[in-house]
């Protein structure tokens, strides 16, 4: 896996999501077609890993956090991802900084633990809808998390 194939690979989702209101409907809409037991979800949990693995997702890294958060986001907001940006963090146990998602947010949670929660979230996708907030908190483990965030807004409150 590369950072070329991982955005191609990401296209053809952003193609899907493009336009759609991020709403509870579309929360539903992406576990139903692209959930934990789907061909997708395995897709990008694999190409996240290997990512991780090799060192070009989730390069840097928190100080002076109680738990384990590295980050990064790997492509800015572009036509070839529907104006996406793409961000992939790695947290084990840990809340990390509050923020707000003024045009919403879509993350796909990943656990590396079993018992890996993402804001009270297991395996799959949750959609956080325009000016929504949260310190986004990763408890009983270790998850990956990919965050498709509009025009790549975020504002952090801290």
């Amino acid at each position: 896996m590369t950072p070329q194939a991982f955005k191609t690979q990401l296209a053809g989702l952003t193609a899907q999501l493009a336009n759609r209101p991020l709403d509870a409907n579309l929360q539903t809409w992406l576990n139903t077609h692209h959930g934990a037991g789907s061909s997708v979800f395995a897709e990008l949990k694999a190409s996240c890993e290997a990512g991780v693995k090799d060192g070009w997702l989730c390069q840097r890294e928190a100080p002076g956090t109680h738990g384990s958060l590295k980050y990064g986001r790997i492509f800015k907001p572009a036509d070839g991802l529907d104006g996406f940006s793409v961000d992939v963090v790695d947290m084990c146990n840990l809340a990390g900084p509050h923020h707000v998602h003024p045009n919403g947010e879509i993350d796909l949670i990943m656990p590396l633990d079993a018992t890996a929660r993402f804001d009270g979230h297991g395996a799959g996708w949750l959609v956080y809808p325009p000016g929504s907030a949260h310190p986004p908190t990763v408890t009983g483990g270790r998850a990956l998390v990919l965050y498709l965030l509009p025009d790549g807004q975020i504002q952090f409150t801290g």
